[in-house]
């Protein structure tokens, strides 16, 4: 499905610019990582390779050594890049409407969710279903703690910390800890 100017739906959404989650590309996307995510969250732990292919096919970039513990939840799988060693536990969500980067070493506790996915301040404009995306980057050796949410175009730093069921609304500097609601600096990591 395209507009006036030529441009698909997806094209839109990659860009990070107001869209529609309609048409055939974002459908079949959204088809493909629904199939993916149903086989990857019905293997065993003991089924490490099968999941690995999983990901690989799912994601834009999986790096040695994910440990990525089902269920999972994403919108798309390709627009997520995880670095070697990240660690994920049960339950976490992230919606890769556009691009979501996980730096090497990272620790996310269960349930985190990481959210590209935004929608128009204007009623109006959310009302005709549009939504648009900004991307989220995560550094290297960075801890999630359990149930947080992080929320579109957040930039963490490396060596940062993140509360458990902290809401981080604005960027962490690297080295900083944060926590609560909106997430808050507490200090710095050792």
């Amino acid at each position: 499905m395209q507009d006036g100017d030529g441009r698909s739906e997806k094209q839109k959404m990659l860009a990070g610019e107001l869209y529609r989650a309609v048409g055939p590309e974002i459908t079949a996307d959204a088809l493909r990582a629904d199939r993916l995510l149903r086989a990857y969250n019905a293997t065993g732990a003991d089924e490490a390779a099968r999941r690995g292919a999983i990901l690989e096919e799912l994601m834009g970039k999986v790096g040695a050594g994910v440990v990525l513990r089902p269920p999972f939840h994403c919108d798309y799988g390709y627009n997520i890049s995880l670095g070697d060693g990240v660690f994920a536990n049960f339950g976490c969500v992230f919606l890769d409407v556009v691009g979501i980067e996980i730096g090497d070493g990272c620790q996310i506790g269960p349930m985190v969710q990481i959210l590209t996915a935004d929608h128009p301040r204007d009623p109006e404009l959310r009302r005709q279903g549009f939504e648009s995306g900004k991307p989220v980057a995560v550094g290297r050796n960075v801890w999630i703690g359990g149930g947080a949410i992080i929320l579109p175009g957040i930039r963490i730093g490396n060596d940062a910390i993140i509360g458990a069921g902290s809401v981080v609304t604005r960027d962490v500097p690297p080295g900083a800890t944060v926590a609560g609601n909106p997430a808050r600096a507490l200090g710095r990591t050792g």
